[in-house]
């Protein structure tokens, strides 16, 4: 039986002891010689040895390449939440380069005298399927809550999850006996015995065996990879690779390890032997017809949704679909929990324009672009449908030191971008957080602690490379493309994909950020003097404010956050003190830092969001009487938890209403109020409804039609629905406060 696996090869080496460094050296002139796989056996009570795990780290540290691998690791003295975690750990140091192959031991005496415990054949089987099923389970880190098994040998009452690995590390079984060989086929990424350890036709049987038990819970036997320990190279390359290769085409091995401490014998594998051998196995595949192994698992084409054409994605285009490993890293947002039908994740501008080709022939489905998926209103996630992730173009580089004219992809993050910019003495205004992607910040406006003195991100932007709905992929500035240079300042996600921002970043040095907390007794009139003051105050300062509803029985609590653009301990004194006047102080902390040190504030991992985020979005010109008021009721009523108030005002209204798709230029506040009941969080907002004036982007998640001339005043509007027209006729972008196109007379109107 071939099963088509893509043939591999590798080494085991002896872990000894004597001369540490040589297993080291050995596995280096094994990655030399072009093998695949390095692997050590694993014998913890062997005074001789080295410990497997150690030295498998070390190699790693020491190597590029090569996978390494225990053969196999003996799990009744390796615990399997500390395997679980030390393989991950491995595999993410190594850059996703460990394998995993588990033994139910062997050498009982050997290993009582450790502290192990004897078991009978049938009590190794569920010992190890415990010790799988609990190292799997540590890997889900996609999932709530610690794990929780109650086995007869390994149990884990609340372990926290994680780390999550690289990737999908195979689970390989050492296995010979009939309950051992039916774990495999029912569990077992793999099957790894030794051929020295075998008579003629326990291979057929063997894999008989672990087919049988793979059919009888839906797998594919095809799923599970053989691997043999071949022993020493024979004296004839040529006849050792007629043998390897009859054995991959009748026995269907497809990963063939050499027992051997020799470097030659090592270099002769690899280089003489292991081409032989594929050489000979794709002649006789192409001769028979014989498929490739699937790339997914049963249980993952299972998982496809309907609607789908899974199999046009373009080849090199990496796709993540809902059975793959990693997509319980992909599918959530920040704030918003998601089950897209497919993530794919280009690398360059021209598999984004195949992405967008992927997605316009899927017309019916949900779209998502996604550069850091933290957005508040939670649009780069779906259900079922498509999104585009962004992060893997997050490139940082400077094309003119001179100018400060730098190249930002938007898939990197804030922080990142803040860290490179900060070596240099520049920064980027951006939000207040450094988890959030450059993308859908720099399209949509760009908020945050430098804003009334450095303006808006977008202000700074000076070119853009954007993928159109059609495929193409333009360049755009204030001469090329105006006006699509214009939408995409404001309005980005209707005009195409923006996969490199050229900004022009502001000299940066030290500046004081404040953390000050008050005890409020009079919300509305703390409101009011904050806005008195913000407006008041030089551009230097940029504060923010953050609150919630009161709690029964403690004091209302106000927070404000921001910089002060100086290095002076003075100036940034004389910039807080009128704020501190406005009420009692319960806590305060201020800086003298960095922009960087700043947005280093975020954990840069996966996103697991749940449920659906509820916000609400708006600007006004001055915090009034009338809006303080109808904002401290709407405090009052318990359906908000979150408000914020953030300074904007100064440079950003330097620059013309309709400079940009951003069009509220007058506001010198932006409101976001965030709760967990849509229906009540409405009804509140429409108390400010009154007061507010227009709406940013990325802090609503209203779905509601009206929301569209909520954000856009009409004559930006009717523009921005002509370049629509003109760029994305047909709404292939139609899922991030898409604006209908204009219709041809509306068109040329506009």
């Amino acid at each position: 039986m071939d099963y088509g696996h893509a043939l591999e090869f590798g080494a085991f080496i002896t872990p000894a002891a004597a001369t540490p460094e040589a297993p080291v050296l050995l596995a280096q002139a094994a990655e030399a010689s072009g093998l695949d796989l390095v692997t050590f056996q694993d014998h913890p009570y062997q005074p001789a040895f080295l410990d497997t795990w150690t030295l498998m780290s070390f190699v790693a540290a020491r190597t590029d390449r090569i996978r390494i691998a225990p053969n196999v690791l003996n799990v009744p003295l390796r615990p399997p939440a500390v395997v679980a975690r030390a393989a991950a750990s491995i595999d993410l140091l190594s850059g996703g380069r460990f394998d995993l192959a588990l033994g139910a031991g062997g050498f009982w005496d050997a290993i009582e005298a450790m502290g192990g415990t004897r078991l009978t054949p049938g009590q190794a089987v569920t010992a190890l399927e415990e010790a799988i099923d609990l190292i799997r389970e540590l890997w889900r880190t996609d999932q709530r809550g610690g794990v929780f098994t109650d086995g007869r040998y390994h149990r884990a009452h609340g372990a926290k999850r994680g780390p999550r690995p690289a990737h999908e590390v195979p689970i390989h079984i050492g296995a010979y006996k009939p309950r051992m060989l039916s774990l495999t086929g029912r569990k077992g990424d793999g099957w790894l015995p030794s051929l020295g350890y075998m008579q003629p036709g326990d291979l057929a049987k063997g894999n008989a065996a672990i087919d049988e038990a793979a059919q009888s819970v839906g797998r594919d036997p095809r799923e599970i990879r053989r691997l043999l320990n071949v022993g020493q190279l024979a004296a004839d390359p040529g006849e050792f690779a007629e043998r390897l290769a009859q054995l991959a085409l009748e026995d269907g091995i497809g990963t063939f390890i050499l027992a051997g401490d020799d470097p030659n014998l090592l270099q002769r594998f690899g280089e003489e032997v292991a081409p032989a051998v594929r050489e000979r196995v794709a002649a006789e595949r192409g001769a028979r017809g014989v498929s490739a192994a699937p790339a997914r698992s049963s249980a993952a084409l299972a998982a496809r949704r309907d609607g789908i054409a899974y199999d046009d994605v373009p080849a090199g285009l990496r796709a993540i679909e809902p059975g793959d490993f990693e997509y319980g890293d992909v599918r959530a947002t920040y704030m918003r929990g998601g089950a897209p039908g497919i993530v794919l994740q280009p690398a360059s501008a021209e598999q984004v324009a195949e992405a967008i080709g992927f997605a316009r022939r899927h017309p019916e489905l949900p779209l998502s672009v996604r550069s850091g998926g933290h957005g508040i209103s939670g649009r780069s996630t779906n259900d079922g449908g498509i999104v585009i992730d962004l992060r893997n173009l997050d490139g940082i580089e400077v094309l003119d030191a001179d100018r400060r004219l730098v190249r930002i992809g938007p898939g990197a993050r804030w922080a990142q971008v803040a860290a490179v910019l900060g070596e240099r003495g520049w920064a980027l205004t951006s939000g207040d957080y450094g988890g959030v992607g450059v993308g859908g910040l720099a399209t949509a406006g760009g908020i945050g602690l430098l804003a009334r003195e450095h303006g808006l991100t977008i202000d700074h932007l000076r070119a853009a490379e954007v993928v159109l709905a059609d495929g193409s992929i333009v360049r755009t500035d204030a001469s090329t493309h105006p006006d699509l240079f214009w939408a995409v300042r404001g309005a980005g996600a209707n005009v195409g994909v923006v996969t490199a921002f050229e900004f022009e970043v502001d000299e940066v040095g030290q500046v004081g950020y404040a953390q000050l907390a008050f005890q409020v007794d009079d919300v509305a009139a703390f409101l009011e003097g904050y806005g008195r003051i913000v407006e008041a105050s030089p551009r230097d300062l940029t504060l923010f404010l953050l609150t919630g509803g009161p709690r029964p029985g403690q004091p209302q609590v106000v927070q404000l956050y921001g910089v002060v653009d100086s290095d002076d301990p003075d100036t940034i004194i004389a910039r807080l003190q009128p704020f501190a006047e406005l009420a009692p102080l319960v806590q305060q902390s201020v800086q003298l830092t960095t922009y960087a040190q700043i947005m280093a504030n975020a954990d840069l991992g996966p996103q697991h969001g749940a449920g659906e985020p509820h916000s609400r979005s708006g600007l006004i010109e001055h915090v009034t009487p009338a809006f303080a008021a109808a904002a401290t009721r709407m405090l009052e009523s318990g359906a908000v938890p979150f408000f914020q108030l953030r300074a904007v005002g100064g440079a950003v209204a330097d620059v013309a209403e309709d400079a940009t798709a951003y069009a509220s230029r007058s506001a010198n506040f932006s409101v976001a109020a965030l709760g967990s009941h849509p229906d009540r969080l409405d009804a509140q907002w429409r108390t400010l409804a009154a007061h507010v004036k227009g709406s940013y982007l990325s802090f609503d998640s209203s779905e509601r039609p009206e929301r569209i001339a909520e954000a856009f005043p009409p004559a930006t509007l009717a523009r921005l629905r002509a370049i629509k027209a003109a760029y994305d006729p047909t709404s292939v972008f139609r899922d991030n406060f898409a604006v209908e196109p204009a219709a041809p007379a509306e068109a040329d109107a506009a």
